[in-house]
């Protein structure tokens, strides 16, 4: 028998009515932060609030009971979304690692255990061949590399994209465009014949950064990409993109079905690696179980969007004009192909979906020997979300762990460390500051264990492929002084006994420091300095990382490998360290007595900009989750909740939030502009201009956008959307 309902009236109170303005609101959230500090624990916030505490305080700030103590966790409480569960895992992969490999488990077990099989991972996998750098054949030559030097590079991409049987996944910060577009293009045709033939349908996924004011026009790529693909291919495609705050995608990977895996910092434009003055990248090929785990970060990506898209404001401006501006917080982008065949959102990646491809088979009878398969050398996958969580970065503490660990030497290859600067000067955007942590740990391993740092770094402003600085700009215009300095200055903030005599000789004993050459030449025959992008180091000789993640401040979306054994870091460094490096230090980048004269320098940018972030914002920025700073207390709260009201007045902050630590990327190269686009969570990040007329409000909008982001100054030059069809964006900042 059916069961009945009996309908009852409801007992709920009137809803209340809204706070007549935001000057009212603040004030009380003021007062009723002191009253929640007052009764809350200090620990990880498990328990909520007493009956009496939260209606009250529900009450002082007409919030159901619910929300508040939702309110109360999220602002002042660690949560779920802090380190841990509470429970320290033992990831049953985790064995054989070297000492580096143990400490960056050891972290991740403690800290990170709610994102393991998401943001990181203990696995295994093969190393193919030698790592893929660009430009290929340049050490111990002084001529510049040949005409299409290096167009294997796009080849090999696509010959690996090509291989798919069931699944495809392909992250970068930009489109494809040039021969990368033109190779990937062939290789999407190569997979729709294969589809024909597929039991299953094939699935490929792209996604792609949706940067500050350049959003992506996701269909105009996505047509290119299946211009010659027939309709009726047993395939479907996706390309999507996000951004949320100043967070975007900058990993870079493509995996197939869960086999094969290729990441590290290349990028996917033409003009960047594969023209004249070529910029330096590294990237590696590995086959095996560490491919799903680049499978599963898509996925975590591929979630925020469609969750994004389904809010109640997505589904409102889902067929805004693809070049409208917006100064909304989140913006999320998504096409399909076949449209109206296809679903809107791609499926999820699991191991399952492709168990039964031949690769997936072929993988593993390749692997086995005497009836025993052998899965490669012990690997570990660390990710970072930026902003799309809370707190963790995992990543970052994955990495400070394989500095801390170090007991002789250190090898870095990377674009800088210090923050993007104003262009043509030393002087930091507002805002920007040195990696503190990062550092200090590199202080602490000369300092407490005398360890030796080797460090190469892109010559400053490096422009490749005849572009702009407003294109592209690698190097983010600091010296080898500069950075030598702030190393140095970690070691005296923390050992303020230490005398300088000691410190002069860690610089010169330990600490090595020098711009990237050929041949001991800084320059391209034209006079070009030669840019580096690569993130890469290696720890003790044993543990090399190779991924997208640059150690200068930048809260984006990252992915890298940590390659756990010494065999195979012995044939990278031989491959790739030791060759630069013999080309690039001749000793005469750093002098001691400019290093020590420069310790009293303040390199960080000035905090202005701050005035224009709520505080929230600004807790979302800092590499390592929220700064000791900023603990919300009464004071900084106040001062938030003031910026904010002034803000929407149009007037300036009385009042500043306190500092934070935050960072940015790369120049990338412009992408084209947006489809469907998704926004969420309105934000009030700058002050609203004068009076905005039908004539002018386009224009305000974008340069709203541009001031959120310090870097859009370097960002302004939007050439190759025409190559997709669009209209470029013109911003000035």
């Amino acid at each position: 028998m059916a069961a009945k309902w009996k309908v009852q009236k409801s007992t709920s109170k009137p809803r209340p009515q809204k706070f007549e303005d935001s000057q009212q609101f603040s004030t009380q959230l003021f007062s009723v932060l002191i009253e929640v500090r007052e009764n809350t624990p200090t620990e990880h916030c498990t328990a909520k609030l007493s009956q009496n505490t939260t209606n009250t305080l529900s009450t002082s700030l007409r919030l159901n009971t619910v929300t508040m103590n939702s309110f109360v966790n999220k602002l002042l409480c660690k949560g779920d979304d802090y380190e841990s569960s509470g429970a320290e895992l033992w990831d049953e992969d985790a064995i054989s690692l070297t000492h580096v490999g143990e400490a960056v488990h050891k972290v991740l077990a403690r800290h990170h255990n709610n994102y393991h099989h998401k943001m990181w991972n203990v696995t295994s996998g093969k190393v193919v061949g030698s790592v893929h750098q660009t430009p290929m054949n340049v050490w111990g030559s002084s001529k510049d590399p040949k005409k299409n030097n290096d167009d294997w590079f796009p080849e090999k991409m696509a010959e690996i994209i090509g291989r798919t049987e069931k699944w495809c996944d392909i992250m970068s910060l930009g489109p494809p465009d040039g021969k990368f577009m033109t190779d990937f293009k062939a290789a999407i045709e190569k997979i729709a014949e294969r589809s024909k033939t597929a039991e299953d349908t094939i699935i490929v996924r792209l996604l792609v950064g949706n940067i500050v004011g350049m959003p992506v026009n996701c269909t105009a790529v996505l047509k290119a990409l299946t211009k010659d693909v027939p309709q009726d291919a047993n395939m479907r495609v996706w390309v999507g993109a996000w951004r949320k705050g100043f967070s975007w995608n900058h990993a870079k990977l493509i995996a197939v079905d869960g086999v094969y895996l290729h990441t590290g910092g290349h990028n996917l434009w033409d003009q960047h690696y594969l023209k004249n003055n070529p910029v330096h990248d590294l990237s590696i090929e590995l086959e095996g179980s560490v491919t799903r785990d680049g499978h599963r970060f898509a996925n975590l990506q591929w979630e925020f969007i469609e969750r994004n898209q389904q809010t109640c404001i997505g589904s409102c401006v889902d067929n805004m004009p693809d070049a409208m501006p917006t100064v909304l917080k989140t913006r999320v982008t998504v096409s399909e192909w076949p449209e109206g065949v296809a679903d809107t959102f791609p499926p999820m990646f699991t191991k399952a979906v492709v168990a039964k491809t031949a690769n997936y088979s072929r993988r593993n009878s390749t692997l086995e020997k005497d009836g025993v398969i052998d899965k490669g050398v012990p690997m570990i996958t660390i990710g970072r979300l930026g902003t799309m969580v809370y707190r963790h970065r995992s990543a970052d503490d994955a990495i400070i762990a394989m500095i801390n660990s170090s007991q002789k030497i250190i090898r870095l290859v990377l674009q800088d460390i210090g923050p993007v600067t104003v262009p043509g000067t030393k002087s930091a955007l507002p805002g920007l500051k040195w990696p503190k942590a990062y550092l200090a740990a590199i202080g602490e391993a000369i300092y407490q264990r005398g360890v030796d740092i080797e460090m190469v770094v892109s010559n400053p402003n490096s422009i490749p492929g005849g572009l702009k600085g407003t294109e592209a700009n690698y190097g983010n215009g600091w010296s080898c002084v500069d950075v030598a300095a702030e190393i140095i200055k970690s070691i005296k903030k923390k050992h303020a006994e230490v005398d300088d005599g000691k410190l002069r000789a860690m610089v010169i004993d330990n600490l090595r420091i020098c711009f990237l050459r050929h041949d001991k030449k800084g320059k391209y025959k034209d006079g070009k300095t030669i840019g580096l992008h690569s993130k890469h180091f290696i720890v003790d000789d044993v543990s090399t990382y190779i991924g997208s993640q640059n150690l200068y401040m930048c809260d984006l979306a990252e992915w890298g490998v940590v390659i756990d054994s010494e065999a195979e870091v012995k044939k990278i460094k031989e491959d790739y360290f030791d060759p630069m490096w013999a080309d690039s230090y001749t000793g005469e980048d750093v002098d001691v007595e400019k290093v020590m004269d420069g310790l009293k320098i303040d390199r960080d940018g000035e905090q202005t900009w701050l005035e224009y972030i709520r505080q929230n914002d600004a807790q979302h920025m800092m590499p390592h989750g929220p700064s000791e700073y900023l603990c919300v207390d009464e004071v900084e709260v106040h001062a938030a909740a003031v910026g904010v009201q002034s803000a929407e007045k149009g007037e300036a902050p009385q009042d500043k939030a306190d500092e934070a630590d935050t960072e940015m990327d790369e120049t990338p190269t412009p992408t084209p502009v947006s489809s469907k686009e998704v926004e969420d969570s309105p934000e009030v990040d700058t002050p609203s201009s004068p009076e905005k007329t039908p004539e002018n409000a386009t224009k305000t909008n974008v340069d709203n956008e541009v001031r959120q982001d310090p870097t859009c100054g370097v960002l302004c030059g939007i050439t190759d959307s025409m190559k997709l069809g669009m209209n470029p964006v013109k911003v000035s900042a």
